[in-house]
């Protein structure tokens, strides 16, 4: 849970000073017990001290997917009890953050009675913080809080618009009203007099400031506002027009745990046009080699026509970026797959310079399609590091090289400021899902709501090319193999 802090060392501290938490930890660190332990310098020990800060600034937060998973079924339940016309979650999960702190849920009903006592006897609820007529507040037995709002339908618009915020959203959009003579509440919108002019739907809300309808993502105060007067709202990219996942793996390598099949079939039901394989390379444990690669391509080429119909399986690899800059595989045999991703792996303590260099390094190669999982992160327990994203983004526009919006829940990387900075600089990206399982290519949905976060059309999104276009775009600019990168230090 600690960046830094592997098992060697929890061990270590655990053996030697009896250290069992992170707190015991923290206290190791600055009464100088830890430099007693081989390798524990003042360095090292600043470093564990970083760690243990941004790790406390990350809990009491959860996960998206998972706060979803609780939203859908909360709602569901709801909906369910008589006289509740709408129940709608808001707040961070319909902005779709990363993360979420606690779920708001809003509902319009006849009387608040019956959902209220719905919300507090739900059986995943630990604690009822509070119950009132109009608002009640729950812990689940995850540790999350949720509070359920119940109100007139007339409000539902105004509503819906103030708990989905932001507040920096919120408080620009009020600021506008007020030079309008109008105020904006979750009650409605008001005249100066007080009277109540419209607020049942959200249209309702930014009509009366000159504003049309904002998707909820967009709801940060990073300049949306501006943009829908200007009319340059993007139109945002939707799940259903991604025509392909372009990184998922098998059971070829180390962490797959489905067949080709069970691939095909997943992306069969899911109506994908193709799935690029993408299996680990020879550094990675049980990856694999030259001579595995080619006869894995060649099972993949041959299964497409097995099943002429359904998605086109696309013989790939997540090829390693090694930490002197070159790629795990030769180049030419790259330069013969379908896709080829390319990520870092290992070093990830590198300076960002030095991690920069491996990976544009990568971008120059002439065999790479697209950086997986650029910053490294792993929400909630590993911060991305620090690499020069402008620069890398500049070598892949050059270059004709995307850049992974990885779906993985807990990645989702490249995050909703990169996706904006990659389209500013012209540079498209892959919303892949890494499935390791054929059921997670379904997470798909989570990577395109980072795309939507960070301003992204369909044309900024290379799978939502179907298979010929992508196939023309692979052959532009990038397909001669190149001489081997340069080592990092080099550059």
């Amino acid at each position: 849970r600690l960046e830094g802090a592997g098992p060697k060392t929890v061990a270590a501290v655990w053996h030697k000073l009896g250290v069992t938490d992170i707190e015991g930890l923290e206290q190791a660190c600055r009464d100088g017990r830890l430099r007693q332990i081989p390798r524990m310098g003042p360095t090292r020990c600043k470093s564990i001290l970083k760690a243990i800060e941004r790790f406390r600034s990350r809990t009491g937060r959860m996960l998206l997917h998972r706060a979803v998973g609780y939203a859908e079924a909360i709602v569901a339940r709801l909906r369910k009890v008589p006289g509740v016309y709408e129940a709608i979650p808001v707040g961070s999960v319909r902005r779709r953050r990363a993360t979420v702190g606690d779920l708001d849920i809003l509902v319009t009903a006849r009387s608040s009675t019956a959902p209220r006592r719905a919300f507090v006897e739900m059986p995943e609820v630990a604690v009822v913080l509070a119950e009132g007529p109009t608002k009640s507040s729950v812990r689940l037995t995850s540790g999350l809080q949720v509070d359920l709002r119940v109100l007139p339908r007339e409000s539902l618009g105004a509503a819906l618009h103030y708990f989905t915020g932001s507040k920096a959203h919120n408080i620009a959009l009020r600021t506008r009203a007020v030079h309008r003579g109008l105020k904006v509440s979750e009650y409605g919108v008001f005249d100066r007099e007080g009277h109540r002019l419209s607020g049942a739907r959200e249209e309702d809300v930014f009509r009366a400031v000159g504003l049309p309808w904002i998707p909820p993502e967009l709801r940060e105060g990073t300049g949306e506002l501006e943009a829908a007067e200007e009319g340059r709202l993007p139109k945002l990219v939707e799940e259903a027009e991604l025509r392909g996942d372009l990184h998922v793996h098998s059971d070829a390598s180390s962490d797959g745990h489905c067949t080709l099949e069970e691939l095909w079939l997943a992306g069969l039901r899911l109506g994908r046009e193709y799935v690029a394989v993408c299996d680990h390379s020879r550094s990675r444990p049980l990856g694999l080699t030259t001579e595995r690669l080619l006869e894995h391509a060649a099972r993949i080429r041959a299964f497409n026509r097995a099943h002429p119909e359904g998605p086109r399986l696309l013989a790939g690899i997540e090829v390693d970026i090694l930490p002197d800059g070159s790629l795990d595989l030769p180049l030419e045999v790259l330069a013969s797959l379908d896709w080829v991703v390319a990520s870092i792996h290992s070093r990830l303590r590198d300076s960002g310079a030095r991690l920069t260099a491996r990976m544009e390094s990568a971008v120059r190669s002439g065999v790479v399609d697209v950086i997986g999982h650029p910053s490294g992160r792993i929400l909630g327990s590993r911060d991305p590091y620090p690499f020069d994203l402008p620069r890398l983004l500049e070598a892949a526009r050059e270059e004709g090289v995307a850049l992974e919006v990885n779906a993985q829940p807990d990645r989702l990387d490249l995050d909703d400021k990169g996706c904006r900075l990659a389209k500013q600089a012209g540079v498209r990206v892959a919303i892949s899902t890494d499935a390791h399982l054929a059921d997670h290519l379904a997470n798909i949905r989570y990577g395109v709501w980072v795309a939507r976060r960070g301003w992204l059309e369909a044309s900024d999104v290379l799978n939502t090319l179907d298979l010929a276009h992508l196939r023309a775009w692979r052959r532009r600019g990038h397909r001669a193999p190149r001489h081997e990168p340069r080592s990092p230090a080099a550059h």
